[in-house]
């Protein structure tokens, strides 16, 4: 069984940063991708960005230059350092590991970005 925690939302005005942790734990698969998905109200779940087990990133389009994903493995942490914050971005951010076995999700943080 995997677990996962995120932290790091909060409320932030425009332009404003963030940065979310998402902290694993459990056996976690040899070959795996982490993501950060989000979810604002009234709309469908959306991925963010994923970083594989061999490091490469990938982004949606309408946060690539100001999202960053990175993960710490010591730490079994992984990261979005969110920059350049717009209302657009507000809603509950996920944590997800996917492995060919199973997905896994966390509880989610909320992150509101208002002036």
């Amino acid at each position: 069984q995997v677990q996962l925690v995120e932290s790091g939302g909060g409320l932030v005005q425009p332009g404003g940063s963030l940065r979310l942790s998402c902290k694993i734990s459990g056996e976690i698969p040899s070959a795996h991708a982490i993501g950060w998905a989000r979810q604002a109200p009234g709309k469908q779940r959306e991925l963010v960005a994923h970083i594989t087990s061999g490091g490469n990133t990938n982004y949606r389009d309408s946060v690539k230059g100001r999202f960053t994903i990175s993960r710490d493995n010591a730490r079994n942490t992984v990261y979005l350092q969110m920059n350049n914050l717009t209302p657009e971005d507000t809603a509950v951010y996920y944590c997800r590991i996917t492995s060919v076995e199973a997905t896994y999700w966390g509880q989610g943080t909320e992150v509101t970005v208002s002036s």
